[in-house]
C-alpha cells in the first residue's frame, strides 16, 4: 500500500512536470521571440525550492506545489492595462503590456498550443515505435433482447463505421460510441454480417445515454461482446473470497448458479449479481472438476450500485491471429495520423466539457490530482506505451482547459484580447477585475468538485 502511494505520487510529479513545463516553455519561448522580458520561469508554485539565474537575466525556479507553474514577464499584470506605468523607459520595450496585441495574443496562446504540439509529438513516437495495434471490431456475441440485437445486429459481423466514421479496431469503435455519451438520438453503425462482403446499416435509438455514468463501457450497453476471454482464474487475493472457497490459479470456471460459463464477462456478471448470496461453482483444475460454494463479497461499483467481488483476476489472454490489427509507420507516415489523433480527442475533450456544463453527462467525471495520479502510477506500470498514451490525452485536456473563455485561464485573457481588437481599446480595469474574482470562483469551484469526486472514489 505505502509503497504503491509513493509510486502514484512520484508518477503525479512527473506527470504534471512534463505538462507544465511544456505549457510554460510555449509561454516563455514566444515571450523571448518578441523580445519580452521574462522575469521568472517558475515550475511549481509557492516559494521556490531551488532557483538559478540564467545569462538571459530570467530566474529559473522549481517550487514545491506540482499543480502547476507560471512565466512572469516584465510589466505583466492581472488587469491588462496600464501596469507598465512604473517601467524605466529603457525597459518599456521589453515590457509585455507594451507590446502590440497579437504579440500578447501570441504570447498567451503559446501555452495551449505547446500543449497540443506535445501531444502530437507523443502520438507519433507511440507510432513510429510501436504501430497501430489492436483486435478487429469482430462481434463474438450479441446479448439477446439487448439495443444491438433488437438493430439486427449478430456474432460473426464486422463493425467498419460508426456515425460515419471509419474504424478498425476496436479501441476506435469505442472513442466513436464515447462521443455520443448523453445523447438522444440514433447511433448508427455499419458493419459486415458473417459470409457476407458488404455492409449494411445498423440504427440503435438511445435516450440520454449513459448520461449518469462514470465508467461508461458502451460497447457492453449495447449488448456487444468484443472477444471471449476465457474464464479462467490467474489469481486470487489473500483475503478475498475466492481464496477462501478454494478457488486456485489456472482454475477454469465452467458452471455456476446452475448456469454454464462460457467467458469471464459471463462470470463476472453472475458474481456481480449475488452480493452475500452463496453459489455453486464447478470449475476444471488439471484433469478434473471440482464443486466449490462461493459467497461473493457485498460492495459497490463506481455508481454506487451494490454489486459482489471476490478478488480474483483473469488470466491474460491471447487474441487470435486472424483479428489482431497491425499498421507499421515511419517517422514520415507517422505525421498524419498524429494530427488526426490529436485533432479528434481535442474535439472528444470539448464536447464532454459542454455536455457536462448542460447536464447531458455526469459531474462525476471531473477527476483531480489524487485520480490524475492513480491512472499515472498504473499506466506507468503497464509500460511506456500505454504511459505516453495517458501523457498525451492529458496534454490535450490541458490545452484544452485552459482556452476555455474564462478569466484567470489563458483563454480568459485571449477574450479580452479579441474583444480589445473589436473595439480598439483595452477592455476596463473594472471589467476586468469582476471578471477575476469571477474566474477565481469558477477555478476553486471546480478544483473542489474535482477533489470531491477524487474522494468519493477511493471512499
Amino acid at each position: 500500500m505505502f509503497q504503491s502511494l509513493i509510486v502514484n505520487i512520484l508518477a503525479l510529479v512527473v506527470t504534471l512536470g512534463i505538462l507544465v513545463t511544456f505549457h510554460e516553455f510555449g509561454h516563455f519561448w514566444v515571450a523571448r521571440r518578441c523580445g519580452v522580458k521574462v522575469l521568472r520561469f517558475s515550475i511549481g508554485f509557492g516559494k521556490p525550492l531551488y532557483s538559478w539565474y540564467g545569462k538571459d537575466g530570467t530566474e529559473y525556479a522549481i517550487a514545491p506545489i506540482p499543480l502547476g507553474g507560471y512565466v512572469r514577464m516584465l510589466g505583466q499584470d492581472d488587469l491588462d492595462t496600464s501596469a507598465d506605468r512604473d517601467i524605466n523607459v529603457e525597459e518599456r520595450e521589453q515590457s509585455f503590456n507594451h507590446k502590440p496585441l497579437w504579440q500578447r495574443f501570441a504570447i498567451v496562446s503559446a501555452g495551449p498550443l505547446a500543449n497540443f504540439l506535445l501531444a502530437i509529438l507523443i502520438f507519433w513516437l507511440i507510432n513510429v515505435m510501436y504501430g497501430q495495434r489492436g483486435v478487429a471490431p469482430v462481434i463474438t456475441d450479441v446479448e439477446s433482447g439487448s439495443p444491438a440485437w433488437e438493430a439486427g445486429l449478430r456474432s460473426g459481423g464486422e463493425i467498419v463505421a460508426v456515425d460515419g466514421e471509419p474504424v478498425n479496431i476496436w479501441q476506435q469503435v469505442t472513442m466513436q460510441l464515447l462521443g455520443r455519451l448523453g445523447e438522444s438520438g440514433d447511433l448508427v453503425m455499419e458493419a459486415i454480417p458473417e459470409g457476407e462482403i458488404s455492409a449494411r446499416e445498423y440504427r440503435i435509438p438511445v435516450q440520454n445515454w449513459l448520461a449518469g455514468s462514470t465508467e461508461p463501457d458502451p460497447i457492453r450497453s449495447l449488448g456487444l461482446e468484443r472477444f471471449v476471454i476465457p474464464p479462467v482464474i490467474d489469481g486470487v487475493t489473500d483475503d478475498g473470497r475466492a481464496r477462501e472457497a478454494g478457488l486456485q490459479s489456472g482454475d477454469r470456471v465452467i458452471r455456476a448458479a446452475g448456469e454454464p460459463v462460457d467467458s469471464w464477462m459471463e462470470w463476472v456478471g453472475i458474481i456481480q449479481a449475488h452480493p452475500e448470496l452463496s453459489l455453486d461453482v464447478t470449475v476444471q483444475r488439471a484433469e478434473a472438476t471440482v464443486d466449490l460454494t462461493l459467497v461473493p463479497e457485498r460492495g459497490t461499483d463506481a455508481e454506487g450500485n451494490e454489486v459482489g467481488f471476490i478478488g480474483a483476476m483473469a488470466r491474460p489472454y491471447d487474441v487470435p491471429e486472424e483479428l489482431r490489427r497491425e499498421l507499421q509507420f515511419n517517422p514520415a507516415s507517422a505525421v498524419l495520423p498524429a494530427l488526426q489523433e490529436t485533432w479528434q480527442k481535442s474535439v472528444f475533450v470539448l464536447e464532454s466539457i459542454q455536455k457536462m456544463v448542460v447536464g447531458l453527462i455526469s459531474y462525476r467525471n471531473v477527476n483531480g490530482p489524487i485520480t490524475i495520479a492513480q491512472v499515472a502510477g498504473e499506466t506507468a506500470g503497464y509500460g511506456l506505451e500505454v504511459y505516453l498514451g495517458f501523457l498525451a490525452i492529458l496534454s490535450i485536456s490541458l490545452g484544452v482547459l485552459n482556452l476555455l473563455p474564462i478569466p484567470m485561464l489563458d483563454g480568459g485573457h485571449l477574450l479580452y484580447y479579441t474583444i480589445e481588437a473589436i473595439i480598439r481599446r483595452p477592455v476596463p480595469e473594472r471589467v476586468q477585475a469582476m471578471g477575476l474574482q469571477i474566474g477565481l470562483v469558477v477555478i476553486t469551484g471546480i478544483m473542489v468538485l474535482a477533489i470531491y469526486n477524487d474522494l468519493n472514489r477511493l471512499f
